[in-house]
C-alpha cells in the first residue's frame, strides 16, 4: 500500500525538496538598479536620506526599483562621482552645486560665501525656476538634478590655532573642496588653500597635512574630523547647497510613473534631512565642548568684509554682473 501524500513522511520529503530548490534558485532582482554615491559618511542625515529613499521607493513600485548606497566615497571622490553620473558608469549622485560648475559656470553663485541669509531661503530659491535654468544646462552633458539640499552652514576648524579674526589666517593652510570659490575665498582670508578629497581629509589632518578646514557641523560630526581638531571657529562664512543629481539617459528611460515615484520619495526625504541637519546644528556645539573642542566665536565681520570685497568681484563675468547682490535678496 502506498504512503499517503498527507503522511509525516511525504510531507517531510516535500519540505525538504521545498529547502533544496529554494537554496538552489537565484535571489528575486529588481526591475531597476540605482547606485548612489556620496562622499560624506554613513551616519550623515544626507546619507541616511539615501536609505529613506531605496526604502520609499521600493514599497512604491513593488520592489521593482533598487537603490544601493554608496557612502564614504565608496564610489570615489567627488570629480569622480559626477563624471561617473555623467558617462552613465553610476547613476545618482548626492553632491556640493558647485562642484557642477564645468557644466554650468554660473552655478558657483549659489555656494557663493555669505549669500544665503536662512537655510530656508537657500532652499525655496533653489527648488524653484533655478532648478529649471540648472537642469537646461546639465542636459548636454547627461545629467539631471532632482532636488537642491541645505547642506549646513560651513564653519572653521584647527588643530592647534586660535583664530579670533581673518588677520590669523595669514599663511594657514586650509583644506578647502576642488572649486575655485572656496579657493578664492581662502586666498581671501590670506591663508593657503589645499584642496583634498573629503574620504582623505581625516588622515591629512591627522598627519597635519593642513592646519585645519571649513565644513558644516554635521558633516564634522559624521566625518569624525573632531577627534583630530582642537578648535572650531563658528564663521558661518557660507550656506552650503547640495544637488542629487541623476544620469539623464537613466532618467529618461524610466517611466513616468517611475520618475515620479523617486522624485516624490526624494522629496519627503529631503524635508527630513534637511530639516535634521538644521536640529544637530543646533546641539552639535554643546556636543563638541563636552568632547574636549574648544569653541571660539570670532569676528565674523571681518571674514565677511575680507571675502566679499575680494571674492565676488573675480567672479562677475562667470555669474553675471548683479547676480550675487540679486540672490542675496530672493525669497
Amino acid at each position: 500500500m502506498k504512503p499517503s501524500i498527507f503522511s509525516p513522511a511525504s510531507l517531510v520529503a516535500a519540505a525538504a525538496m521545498t529547502l533544496c530548490v529554494s537554496a538552489t534558485m537565484p535571489a528575486y532582482a529588481a526591475d531597476v538598479t540605482i547606485r548612489w554615491g556620496d562622499v560624506v559618511g554613513g551616519s550623515h542625515p544626507q546619507v541616511m536620506m539615501i536609505d529613506k529613499v531605496a526604502d520609499i521607493v521600493s514599497k512604491k513600485s513593488d520592489g521593482r526599483i533598487e537603490i544601493q548606497s554608496f557612502p564614504g566615497g565608496q564610489l570615489g571622490g567627488s570629480r569622480d562621482m559626477i563624471e561617473a553620473v555623467s558617462s552613465g558608469v553610476q547613476q545618482m549622485v548626492t553632491e556640493g552645486a558647485a562642484n557642477f560648475g564645468q557644466w554650468v559656470p554660473w552655478i558657483s553663485v549659489v555656494e557663493a560665501p555669505f549669500i544665503w541669509k536662512t537655510p530656508e531661503q537657500m532652499i525655496s530659491v533653489l527648488n524653484g525656476e533655478m532648478l529649471d535654468e540648472i537642469n537646461a544646462q546639465l542636459a548636454p552633458a547627461g545629467m539631471h538634478a532632482i532636488s537642491a539640499l541645505y547642506y549646513g552652514t560651513r564653519h572653521l576648524t584647527t588643530s592647534n590655532k586660535e583664530i579670533k579674526t581673518v588677520a590669523d589666517m595669514a599663511g594657514f593652510k586650509v583644506r578647502v573642496p576642488q572649486n575655485d570659490v572656496f579657493v578664492a575665498m581662502a586666498k581671501a582670508w590670506g591663508a593657503k588653500p589645499t584642496p583634498i578629497n573629503f574620504n582623505e581629509l581625516y588622515l591629512a589632518l591627522q598627519q597635519g597635512l593642513v592646519d585645519g578646514q571649513e565644513n558644516p557641523l554635521p558633516t564634522i560630526k559624521s566625518g569624525k574630523l573632531n577627534e583630530v581638531q582642537k578648535y572650531i571657529i563658528l564663521t558661518g562664512h557660507i550656506r552650503t547647497p547640495r544637488m542629487v543629481v541623476v544620469n539623464n539617459d537613466f532618467w529618461m528611460g524610466l517611466s513616468e510613473e517611475d520618475r515620479t515615484i523617486i522624485t516624490d520619495a526624494v522629496k519627503e526625504a529631503s524635508t527630513w534631512a534637511n530639516a535634521e541637519i538644521m536640529k544637530q546644528e543646533d546641539s552639535l556645539i554643546s556636543e563638541f565642548k563636552a568632547g574636549g573642542v574648544t569653541v571660539i566665536e570670532p569676528d565674523v565681520e571681518s571674514f565677511r568684509k575680507a571675502t566679499v570685497d575680494a571674492v565676488p568681484p573675480l567672479f562677475t563675468k562667470v555669474w553675471g554682473e548683479g547676480t550675487y547682490e540679486k540672490l542675496q535678496n530672493m525669497e
